[in-house]
């Protein structure tokens, strides 16, 4: 499970990317653009340093980066398309992504602190 959410979270990181490079050179182009890039590649850094963590508190702490940069990706995607910067088709992939991966991290942190906090 590890090496698929370290492959994913690098997809993600990727495409994420590729769909920000699209937006166009304006003041709010350029500024959304730098934003989804640094949130989206941050998922992908953030859980690798969480699988290097040196105790299970240290994992917990990073998921909970992990799942934040997550979050704001999945904001900044639908605001977005909100704003016709993109298409819904388009997105989709991205933001598809984005709630999958946050919806994983946050059920394996829930099961992480539990076994913290049972021993």
């Amino acid at each position: 499970m590890k090496e698929q959410l370290l492959l994913r979270t690098k997809t993600f990181a990727h495409n994420t990317v590729d769909l920000a490079l699209e937006l166009p050179n304006t003041y709010l182009g350029n500024h959304i653009k730098g934003q989804l890039i640094r949130c989206s590649t941050s998922v992908a850094a953030n859980y690798r340093a969480a699988c290097l963590g040196q105790s299970k508190k240290a994992f917990v702490a990073k998921l909970s980066i992990v799942i934040e940069e997550a979050d704001e990706s999945i904001f900044w995607i639908e605001f977005l398309v909100k704003r016709q910067f993109l298409t819904k088709e388009r997105a989709n992939i991205s933001l598809s992504e984005a709630k999958e991966l946050t919806s994983i991290f946050v059920a394996s942190r829930k099961t992480i602190y539990n076994q913290i906090n049972n021993n």
